[in-house]
């Protein structure tokens, strides 16, 4: 007589998880980008002042090319986030301190050769300093023109998260996906407060 096997525990919780539970577990990246979309829109009376995040969605990228890590890119997140924090707290430029980091990664990633497929890091490279030009140059238009520069950077950068999500290239999907909710959100606020003002 042949022996059942018992079901893989995988497969077994999986089965045994509420629907409720098991929509989190999916869209929890989605959710966590609301909440600091929320969090960064709140107060926010001009559009220029989210410029430094134009900057941080570029080196969130880098990081993960330059190190040939996919979570690289959840630690320089963190990184940012704390680099702009002190930007609004202290004075600290988010974006030139960004961008001096930007050069060292660029540096570890040529020396160590961790970048796959090798091409990766050029063109990561490449839109960390579009992206980081863009952030220095919308802090100094006028509140309409550097409001809708932000929001026209962060959207082309929500349309770079969607590429990354769906071919799983360079960063976590969940980076990607927490990304495009969070700078398709910032945008459209950005871009109505520049024409409203």
């Amino acid at each position: 007589m042949r022996a059942t096997t018992s079901p893989d525990r995988t497969q077994q919780s999986a089965a045994n998880e509420t629907p409720a539970r098991a929509g989190w577990r999916v869209f929890w990246p989605a959710a966590l980008g609301v909440a600091v979309a929320a969090g960064t829109a709140y107060g926010l009376s001009d559009g220029r002042d989210v410029a430094p995040m134009v900057a941080a969605s570029g080196f969130v990228y880098l990081a993960a090319a330059a190190t040939g890590r996919r979570s690289a890119a959840w630690f320089a997140f963190a990184a940012t986030f704390v680099l702009i924090a002190l930007h609004k707290l202290v004075g600290l430029d988010a974006t030139l301190f960004m961008l001096v980091l930007a050069v060292g990664l660029v540096a570890f990633g040529l020396a160590t050769h961790h970048t796959r497929p090798w091409w990766s890091l050029t063109l990561q490279t490449v839109a960390m300093f579009v992206l980081g030009a863009a952030s220095l140059i919308a802090v100094s238009l006028d509140p309409l023109a550097g409001g809708l520069l932000v929001a026209a950077a962060l959207l082309a950068h929500a349309a770079w998260d969607v590429h990354h999500h769906r071919t799983g290239r360079v960063v976590d999907r969940s980076l990607a996906e927490f990304c495009a909710v969070l700078d398709v959100i910032v945008a459209v606020v950005v871009a109505v407060m520049a024409l409203t003002a």
